[in-house]
């Protein structure tokens, strides 16, 4: 197959071919030292395009394939000249200027060379596949070797070949199907088992020997193998009986087995344990058959003694249960007259707190009542005294309103109201006081009003006779004038009732004459009524003068 590194083209042509035609690929070595100058027909320098970039290429194409034929190995042939590089970040695989600018350009490409050997061993790790830089000349090679766990050690860059192995605990479940026992009965046995790579340094040196550059799904393969084979062959050497009732055995001796084995390997057997025994025919659970009967015998005869005592053991627990129901019933039914009792000291109690609580709201209402109607009596009383300002204003109003039309008629009625007023005014107070005392006492207070008015009414005729006593005949006869109005009216009120009014007389006397005689007996007929005697009058005189 044709290859030619100055061409990306040919390099893609090239792993495709090989892909194609070879499925397996165990080792890469990638080895080209061009140090001529140009430019490729990608616009790389020959040297680094040759040197690197067809390399790099190259193994990016084949990764897979490497990956998948694991343990596999990539060479990547460098040169100490590396140490000579300055790559040019900017301008990287470009032609470099300057006489020497074709040293310069394989000076970067082997730079490039270990760079990319590094890296691929970094994100290969693990995977089974290594990656190496090598130097062609200069370099010697040693078998020494060196094992370092749990620390540290030197390792020259790009010269010390370094490999990595888990010292992990590894999980196995070895599991062996229809292996038949020394007595023929196949078996499937499946059990769990803890093994370690052991970290002696001889031990270390054959494990790593053993599994340098495998994976641990690798290493616990060729383990589990290794069990499972011992498995098989100590099946073979026990019966059923052996292998099921004894299993902590059959396990140990599983180990005893194996172990020096896989510690040839460098493997630490930490754990073994048989998890499951069975078979398709029935065997083991015929084994236990009569097992089972004797067990059900005892379980019966023990079920029935069971019965027994249980039916003894629960009457006699009905019965402690019927006591314990009685003594219950009691406290409860002793409890209940208790709560009841209780219950009834309470109602009485709260009875008599709320009859309390009425009896005090009653009072305390009868209290704000008779605050209320002290007010209003207090109200009533301003009220009352502002109506008699208003009636002393008004009495003397009046009183000079007589003074000014008539001076000692005016005077003493003037005085006579005055009087009265000033009787009202106490009996205004007097009906106050009484009013501000009727809740205590109504019937004193009653009395006293009336007392009052009694004297009030007896100051009046006394002043009334003072003031007649006082202005003589002349004020007696004004008095009798100023009612005689009124005494006519009131005795004419009858004859106001009659229609029609005839005289009677003689031939002799006339109706004039009849009148005369009726307006000459008025005075005597006042006289005999009030004591004043008319005729004194000068005009009274005249009229019955005239007449006689």
């Amino acid at each position: 197959m044709h290859l030619d590194l100055a061409s990306l083209r040919s390099v893609r042509a090239f792993a495709s071919a090989f892909l194609r035609e070879e499925p397996h690929l165990h080792l890469l070595i990638n080895n080209a030292g061009v140090s001529a100058g140009g430019t490729t027909e990608d616009g790389f320098s020959l040297a680094f395009q040759v040197n690197h970039l067809g390399h790099f290429l190259l193994t990016e194409l084949l990764l897979e394939r490497l990956r998948s034929c694991a343990p596999s190995r990539v060479v990547i042939v460098a040169s100490s000249a590396h140490r000579a590089a300055r790559l040019r970040l900017g301008a990287l695989g470009s032609p470099s200027p300057g006489p020497l600018g074709a040293f310069q350009d394989y000076c970067d490409s082997k730079l490039a060379n270990v760079l990319h050997a590094r890296e691929l061993a970094a994100r290969l790790r693990g995977t089974g596949v290594t990656c190496y830089a090598a130097h062609p000349g200069g370099c010697c090679g040693s078998d020494v070797k060196q094992y370092v766990y749990g620390g540290w050690a030197w390792a020259w860059w790009c010269i010390t070949d370094t490999q990595r192995i888990s010292l992990e605990i590894m999980t196995l479940q070895p599991r062996c199907e229809d292996v038949e026992t020394a007595e023929g009965v196949a078996l499937t046995v499946t059990g769990v088992a803890q093994v370690k790579i052991m970290t002696e340094k001889e031990l270390l040196a054959v494990a790593c020997e053993q599994f340098l550059g495998k994976n641990v799904q690798d290493v616990k393969n060729v383990v589990l193998q290794t069990l499972e084979g011992h498995l098989r062959s100590i099946l073979g050497t026990l019966t059923v009986e052996q292998i099921y009732q004894d299993r902590d055995q059959f396990a140990k001796l599983v180990r005893e087995v194996a172990a020096p084995d896989v510690g040839r390997m460098g493997i630490e057997i930490l754990s073994f344990t048989i998890k499951d025994v069975y078979d398709k025919v029935d065997y083991l659970s015929s084994l236990g058959k009569t097992q089972t009967a004797a067990v059900r015998r005892d379980a019966d005869i023990g079920v029935a003694e069971a019965e027994r005592d249980a039916g003894i053991r629960e009457a006699q627990c009905k019965k402690e249960m019927l006591d314990v129901k009685f003594m219950a019933d009691t406290k409860i039914a002793e409890s209940r007259r208790a709560f009841e009792l209780q219950k009834a000291a309470f109602s009485e109690e709260v009875n008599i707190k709320t009859a309390e609580a009425q009896l005090a709201y009653e009072l305390q209402s009868a209290r704000e009542q008779q605050k209320i109607r002290q007010e209003e009596i207090e109200i009533e009383v301003v009220q009352r005294k502002k109506q008699i300002d208003v009636e002393e204003k008004e009495i003397i109003r009046m009183e000079k309103e007589l003074i000014a039309t008539v001076k000692r008629p005016a005077e003493a009625e003037a005085y006579r109201i005055q009087q009265i007023a000033e009787g009202e005014k106490v009996k205004q107070v007097l009906l106050a006081q009484a009013e501000a005392e009727k809740i205590r006492k109504i019937g004193e207070a009653e009395a006293f009003v009336i007392e009052a008015i009694g004297m009030a009414e007896a100051e009046r005729m006394k002043l009334k006779a003072v003031a007649l006593q006082k202005y003589g005949e002349a004020a007696q006869l004004a008095l009798v004038l100023d009612a005689l109005p009124e005494i006519a009216a009131k005795v004419a009120a009858p004859l106001s009732k009659v229609d029609e009014i005839v005289i009677l007389s003689g031939e002799s006397n006339t109706t004039v004459s009849e009148v005369n005689r009726l307006l000459a007996e008025i005075p005597a007929s006042v006289r005999a009524i009030t004591g004043v005697d008319l005729t004194k009058i000068p005009l009274i005189q005249k009229a019955t003068g005239a007449q006689a």
